[in-house]
């Protein structure tokens, strides 16, 4: 996916006003969302990206405008984290890897300082090697709901490179 792909995928969800935040990118890869995410957020913000992929997040650079941008050579979906006070999460095709999705939300409570999540996934509910547990609308909205979310908002789509299916972007809040 190109750069202005995924800053216009993050488009429709507000993530600068009230100031500088912190934010998690879960299963960051080389950083497309990372730097997408950074085009959007306030000066002084804080991203925290994790992949498991140490040489992916060697692409990533210590800051993009006025973030910093802290990389982390991590599974995701294992606690603890090294980092707490989360306004955000961005998850950009990786929560198609987690088994029990709220569950997985669920147990990253205690490191939200506020529950918002932006999350891009695929639109199927067919697996395949790369999307072992999708997700698509209906299952997203489900698996935040059983995790005690309210407000679940999908902002758009874009065609895939792979056409297996469009790839949408939803914003979810308590």
């Amino acid at each position: 996916m190109r750069a202005s792909d995924a800053v216009a995928m993050l488009e429709g969800v507000d993530l600068a006003s009230g100031g500088s935040t912190t934010w998690a990118d879960l299963g960051s890869g080389d950083g497309t969302f990372t730097r997408a995410l950074a085009s959007r957020l306030a000066p002084g913000s804080v991203i925290h990206a994790v992949d498991h992929d140490e040489r992916a997040l060697r692409a990533i650079t210590a800051r993009v405008g006025d973030t910093a941008i802290r990389t982390h050579a991590a599974d995701f979906t294992a606690h603890p984290w090294p980092f707490r006070d989360l306004d955000g999460i961005l998850m950009a095709n990786s929560l198609h890897y987690v088994a029990r999705p709220a569950d997985f939300i669920r147990g990253c409570a205690p490191y939200l300082r506020s529950g918002r999540f932006v999350v891009v996934e695929y639109d199927t509910n067919r697996a395949n090697p790369w999307v072992p547990h999708p997700l698509d609308r209906d299952a997203l909205a489900a698996a935040f709901r059983r995790a005690g979310y309210a407000s679940i908002r999908f902002l758009g789509s874009r065609p895939s490179i792979y056409r297996r299916a469009a790839l949408y972007a939803a914003v979810i809040e308590p």
